[in-house]
């Protein structure tokens, strides 16, 4: 690479904060630091998922205040999940096109209007709209965080930890997405409190922007000789095709027309690959270097995320549905539920940071078993329990969860090449948002295929349903962990683009 994209400082700089934005804060004693620039850059994916979890909360409060229908208030969800998984790959590759922070910044600038329109849309169709070209930008602002942290962090120790935050993000940001959607849902204000959902993203937006226009460094652009448009086109229609029909399939009922819809996605999907390596053999540039999927680690880490994305993001929403329609409490004080369940992520994302290169793989396998665990005790403790048992419950997840989500990507990545930056975040973040749509569509869909009345025992059922389909899918994402490479007592560093 001919230039590098910021000054390599700062480079034995330790996080010692439990939390997260002061531990970034604190290994910043240059103006150019990597790890300032990490704290700008994760903006991105914060927002990202932030926008798809705060609706959760605000879904019954827009569908009466816009008037809109049962199919209206699915697609203020499902249009956003859907914009973003069309582009997430063509994203990424925009980003070694045209330069990671250039896209970046502008893909901030158009989520930041994107949020505004959705703020002060007067009609179910007018927000349906704004929420589709919302998720669009979310997408190239998105893929481009995750490949400039992994030109930042060349050195495997770095990358590791770096990549690490990244995960916690993810995850915290969710968990931000359903407090401050309980907040915000029950607020009366000025200005309606579902609206401040949308508009809140104009303010962060901007500082961010300048954060990003003043402190990140451009990235060098790959040499590509033409964009693959038709490549692009096959994706998105593959892409498009699967996420929609699962999403709105269930609540279609699983009609004839979103089986047509899956299998035309999967013949698309089929017919993309074949173009990508017709491109290959003719050296052309693809839109996707599909060989890198001949590599064992990255396929295991991929289904791996797969998994354990459905289960994390069908658990939040079945337990949403849950606290708030079966026991009855009330937006507000079911975000509040899930702030220990923060905390104790954090606290254990932290932890387990530190003890990654020595332990390797057993920490994420750790993990597993305690949320298995959560999840048993959920089924047998959770009815007519008191508040407190009912928050221990959601925190034990959260102990979990935060030994295993932030460090995923660390397998995914693990032996990538840094050239293959900007693929790789593509296709992991599409992989997410596949497994978001199968997660509510599958366990999601077996937790309302249960729910057969509007009694709180009737939902106590629904959700036992749903956690045990979410146990066997725990079940595969250990085994799948315990196949991957152990990193215990070793530093492991990219390979060459030859490697694969």
């Amino acid at each position: 690479m001919a230039q590098t994209v910021a000054p390599r400082l700062g480079e034995g700089q330790q996080v010692t904060s439990h939390f997260f934005i002061v531990s970034l804060i604190l290994t910043m004693n240059t103006p150019h630091s990597r790890w300032l620039m990490l704290c700008i850059i994760l903006t991105a994916p914060l927002l990202y998922v932030v926008d798809i979890f705060i609706v959760n909360m605000a879904i019954p409060v827009i569908k009466q205040k816009l008037n809109a229908s049962q199919s209206d208030i699915q697609l203020v969800i499902a249009g956003y999940l859907l914009g973003s998984a069309c582009c997430l790959i063509p994203a990424a590759r925009a980003g070694d096109y045209l330069g990671r922070k250039k896209v970046l910044y502008w893909g901030m600038f158009a989520f930041t209007i994107t949020s505004c329109f959705c703020g002060m849309s007067q009609t179910p169709t007018a927000l349906n709209i704004a929420r589709f070209f919302q998720g669009i930008s979310s997408a190239f602002m998105v893929t481009q965080s995750l490949s400039l942290i992994q030109e930042l962090f060349p050195q495997p120790a770095d990358r590791a930890k770096a990549i690490g935050w990244y995960g916690m993000t993810l995850s915290i940001a969710a968990i931000i997405g359903q407090i401050l959607g309980g907040y915000f849902a029950e607020l009366e204000f000025t200005i309606p409190g579902w609206r401040l959902i949308f508009l809140i993203n104009g303010p962060l937006g901007l500082a961010s922007m300048w954060a990003i226009d003043k402190w990140v460094g451009e990235s060098c652009k790959l040499p590509i000789k033409k964009f693959d448009v038709a490549g692009t086109v096959m994706l998105t229609l593959a892409i498009g095709s699967l996420i929609y029909a699962l999403t709105a399939g269930r609540e279609a009922g699983w009609a004839a027309w979103s089986s047509l819809v899956i299998i035309f996605g999967a013949v698309m999907l089929a017919a993309f690959f074949w173009y990508q390596y017709f491109k290959i053999s003719r050296n052309e540039e693809p839109l996707m270097d599909v060989r890198i999927f001949r590599q064992r680690q990255f396929l295991i880490g991929l289904g791996a995320v797969l998994f354990h994305f459905m289960v994390h993001t069908s658990y939040l929403l079945m337990i949403a549905v849950y606290l708030q329609s079966g026991l009855g409490i009330s937006a507000f004080t079911c975000g509040a539920y899930f702030i220990p369940h923060a905390l104790l992520f954090m606290l254990s994302s932290f932890l387990a940071s530190k003890q990654l290169m020595r332990f390797g793989k057993n920490v994420l396998l750790a993990g597993s078993l305690i949320i298995m665990t959560s999840f048993i005790l959920h089924i047998f403790l959770l009815h007519h329990a008191a508040a407190l048992t009912i928050i221990s419950l959601i925190g034990l997840y959260g102990l979990g969860n935060g030994l295993v989500l932030p460090f995923l990507l660390n397998v995914v990545l693990d032996e990538v090449p840094t050239s293959d930056a900007g693929i790789t975040s593509g296709i992991f973040s599409t992989f997410q948002q596949i497994a978001s749509a199968l997660g509510i569509g599958i366990i999601g869909g077996v937790f309302y295929e249960s729910l057969t009345g509007n009694a709180l025992a009737d939902y106590k059922i629904a959700l036992d349903n749903g956690l045990i389909v979410g146990l066997a899918f725990l079940v595969i994402v250990f085994c799948l962990l315990g196949l991957t490479k152990g990193t215990r007592g070793r530093e492991l560093a990219p390979r060459k683009k030859s490697d694969f």
